[in-house]
């Protein structure tokens, strides 16, 4: 019951802030509300607060005690959404699929499927010796098992 509450609160104040969206949202037995939420431009400290009053101050803790958490999705966090994809283009990312690994960089995104661009070292096709070769996938959410963004510094 405090999980639809909390659903439907959650639910208009992403309505009213466009750029943000949920990526999880949970309620345990002893009802800690634990929120993580991404942003098109990323998220700030006053987003996880604004997010947060608007759960907070609609909830009656004379009916329901309950605890709330507001987190921003951390970098070292999986992507779990189209939406995080589309706001990561340009970026390098790790890609785990059920039978390949790439390391490779974001060049575009729909609702079903990304495209990763690397450069591969590979033999020549006549003689000794490596060439450089530009190679490119296409990977469907379906096939994606984990992909993370490359933090370089």
């Amino acid at each position: 019951m405090l999980k639809e509450k909390v659903e439907k609160l959650a639910e208009k104040v992403f309505e009213e802030n466009n750029s943000l969206f949920l990526i999880s949202l949970e309620v345990n037995s002893a009802n800690h509300i634990k929120i993580v939420l991404d942003g098109d431009e990323g998220v700030s400290v006053n987003d996880c607060i604004l997010v947060s009053r608007g759960i907070e101050h609609n909830l009656d803790r004379e009916e329901e005690d309950f605890s709330l958490e507001v987190t921003s999705a951390g970098v070292s966090e999986p992507l779990s959404m189209p939406r995080q994809y589309k706001k990561n283009i340009g970026r390098r990312l790790k890609v785990r699929t059920e039978n390949e690994k790439f390391e490779a960089d974001l060049v575009s995104a729909d609702d079903s499927e990304i495209k990763l661009s690397w450069k591969a070292r590979e033999p020549k096709p006549v003689g000794k010796g490596k060439v450089t070769v530009q190679k490119e996938a296409v990977v469907p959410y379906t096939d994606i098992v984990e992909a993370k963004v490359k933090i370089t510094f």
